[in-house]
C-alpha cells in the first residue's frame, strides 16, 4: 500500500471512531413495583437461610434432634419479610464456633464455685514448709 492509502484508510477509521464514540446507547427504563422488591428481597433471605440450612452439618444436628427438614421449610415460608431479613442477618453475623473465652470463662467460674462450697478439691492447698 502507498503512503496516500494508508492515510485515506486511516482517516476513515478514526473517522469512523469519532461517530461511534458520540453516539450513546439508549437506556432502558420503566416502573418498578413495590412488590417486585420487596418480592426479590424476600426470595434473597430465603435463599440465604435455605442455603445455611442445606449444609451438612446443620442437617445432621437437626435430624439428631428430631426435627424434620420439611416443618422448617413450612415454618419458613410463614414467616414476616422483617423477621427472615433478621434471620438472614443473624444466621450472617453468627460466630461459627461459638465464643470460646465465654466458654473458657465460664467452666472457670464453675470450678471457682464447686471449690468454694467444697463439692471438690481442684486447687489444693500447698503445706507451708
Amino acid at each position: 500500500m502507498t503512503p496516500s492509502k494508508w492515510r485515506t484508510t486511516l482517516v476513515t477509521v478514526l473517522t469512523a471512531a469519532v461517530f461511534n464514540f458520540g453516539v450513546m446507547s439508549a437506556a432502558q427504563a420503566g416502573i418498578v413495583s413495590t412488590g417486585a422488591i420487596v418480592s426479590a428481597e424476600r426470595d434473597a433471605d430465603l435463599a440465604s437461610i435455605r442455603g445455611q440450612l442445606q449444609r451438612a452439618d446443620v442437617q445432621a444436628q437437626m435430624q439428631e434432634m428430631g426435627v424434620d427438614a420439611a416443618s422448617v421449610d413450612a415454618r419458613l415460608a410463614t414467616l414476616s419479610d422483617s423477621e427472615l431479613r433478621d434471620m438472614a442477618e443473624q444466621m450472617k453475623n453468627a460466630p461459627a464456633g461459638g465464643d470460646v473465652l465465654v466458654l473458657l470463662g465460664a467452666v472457670f467460674l464453675v470450678l471457682l464455685v464447686l471449690e468454694l462450697v467444697g463439692v471438690i478439691d481442684v486447687f489444693k492447698k500447698v503445706p507451708a514448709r
